[in-house]
Order: structure tokens, then C-alpha cells, then sequence
């Protein structure tokens, strides 16, 4: 699809991110590990994190707030595969649901790791900030946010009014592999790696995103 880079964010998990990060690396495909954490409020806030590790110590944060079983009858059967795409096991909890994290707890955590938190596809009404919350509170550390591929960068202020000036990039979501690069942000940057994406998102010293 042309991309460099990817980030993999499943739902309140992070058990396949180390498998596409090993395949990604055998094709020059640079892979951000990260996990789409449901908050208390049900909102999806991203967690990128630039190593493995770091991203595996907010799973353990997550799992330690997130209750019930997967019932897979109902919502499908959650498989853990490496990376060649062999089925090493289930996972049993329910990824579905919501954590008991509030927001502000899962901003503080993943700064703490090291990591960049970004509110997902904020032009959303389900799950989206401004749709659970009516507002993004202004205290809420968040480094930026992610819009959908139904509105353009270079609309997004005018189209999300709500998100005021924080920064923003936008990304497929995809849920199914023919959704993969039907949109994409150009990070403009030295290196790929969360601060310099970070950077890119911020505009400092000629990183920026180009819209």
C-alpha cells in the first residue's frame, strides 16, 4: 500500500503487536506498537509507544481494569498468532468492553511509559470524545487527536470544530485488510519513533505534518 509506517492498536490489547513488529522489520515496515484502550466514559484513546515492552506494561495496566469474559459466540473469537500466522492461543477477557480507567488516568499512564496518547476518530459520534463527552476537557493532556478517513486534514478545523488547535492526523482505522491505507498522515521527521512523531504533531524544528 505504500505506507513506511503502521501502528497496531487493538481493542483494550496488545498480544499480536510483537508479531507484526517481527514481520515488519523482515520488509522495512516500521511498526508502532500500541493499544485503542476504552475508557470508563467509553472513549477509545490511543497508546503508542515506540518499544514492545513498554507498550506490554499498558496492557498489563489495562487487563489489571478491565473485567468479564469473552463470550466468542457472541463477539467472535479473539486469537493471539505469531508471526507466521500460526494460532497460539485465545484470549479469554472481554476485549469489547470497557475499562474502569478514566480518562485522565490512561493519559497520565501512557506519558509515565514514555508513550503518545491520542483521542481516536474524534469526528465520530460512537466512542469519539466529543460524541461520549459533548467537549474535550481542556485539561485533559492528550497530545493530539485522530479523525477518521471521512474528513480531510486540511478540513479538520473547520469540520471538528471542537477539537480547537490540538494537533491532528488522521488514519485508517482498519478493521479489515482492504481498509489499510485508505487514508494516511505524511509525517515530515528525522527518524520514525514516537518523539519525533510527537514532534511532527507539536511543528518544532521544521517537523511538521504535511496537509
Amino acid at each position: 500500500m505504500g505506507l513506511d509506517m503502521i501502528a497496531i492498536c487493538d481493542h483494550n490489547t496488545a498480544e499480536n503487536a510483537g508479531a507484526v513488529m517481527k514481520e515488519g522489520k523482515k520488509h522495512g515496515l516500521w511498526v508502532i506498537p500500541g493499544i485503542e484502550i476504552c475508557s470508563k466514559e467509553e472513549v477509545h484513546i490511543l497508546a503508542l509507544f515506540d518499544a514492545l515492552d513498554k507498550t506490554l506494561a499498558m496492557q498489563d495496566y489495562v487487563y489489571a481494569n478491565l473485567t468479564g469474559d469473552n463470550k466468542p459466540e457472541v463477539f467472535g473469537y479473539q486469537v493471539v498468532a505469531n508471526e507466521h500466522d500460526e494460532v497460539l492461543g485465545e484470549n479469554p477477557r472481554l476485549l469489547i468492553g470497557a475499562t474502569q480507567l478514566g480518562l485522565y488516568e490512561i493519559v497520565e499512564k501512557t506519558h509515565a511509559l514514555g508513550g503518545i496518547s491520542l483521542s481516536s476518530h474524534v469526528d465520530r459520534t460512537a466512542y469519539g470524545i466529543i460524541g461520549q463527552l459533548g467537549f474535550i476537557p481542556p485539561d485533559l493532556n492528550i497530545d493530539g487527536v485522530e479523525v477518521s478517513y471521512r474528513v480531510s486534514l486540511d478540513k479538520v478545523y473547520d469540520e471538528v470544530p471542537g477539537i480547537g488547535k490540538l494537533p491532528s492526523m488522521t488514519a485508517s482505522d482498519a478493521h479489515f485488510l482492504d481498509d489499510i491505507g485508505k487514508v494516511w498522515t505524511v509525517f515530515v521527521m528525522a527518524k520514525p519513533t514516537i518523539n519525533e512523531i510527537n514532534r511532527a504533531l507539536l511543528g518544532e524544528d521544521g517537523r511538521r505534518i504535511m496537509v
